[in-house]
């Protein structure tokens, strides 16, 4: 099922996970494949991370959160739907070599060449 129109764009809005955008450690993260984008619109950690890696994802993942609660009550809509419909957006704007997950729960990287990773309730 494709998401309504009105939650597309949400990436930027969500403190979308590109590597130029972070700060220092959790871009180095990114680009090495130690941290991913989540198909629920959340970022994730593909091993283990260092403490202040840790930190910035929390922050990154709690920025998200409280934006999908606020959109989602003046849609009218679960929150969750927001968060899905962000990691369509998210999944579309990988760089290569950037980890990111699957609702099969199996972290992958993404290569050039390869179609946009997005599960099939992005259209």
């Amino acid at each position: 099922m494709k998401p309504p129109g009105w939650l597309f764009g949400l990436a930027l809005l969500a403190g979308g996970a590109t590597a130029s955008a972070q700060p220092a450690p959790l871009a180095l993260a990114i680009r090495a494949g130690q941290v991913g984008e989540r198909f629920d619109g959340y970022m994730g950690f593909v091993v283990p991370p260092s403490p202040e890696v840790r930190r910035q994802v929390a922050a990154v993942n709690l920025r998200r959160r409280n934006l999908y609660i606020e959109l989602a009550g003046r849609r009218n809509v679960n929150p969750a739907v927001v968060g899905v419909a962000t990691g369509c957006q998210l999944l579309r704007q990988l760089s290569p070599g950037e980890a990111y997950l699957l609702p099969d729960g199996k972290w992958r990287r993404w290569t050039p060449g390869q179609q946009a990773p997005v599960p099939e309730q992005c259209g």
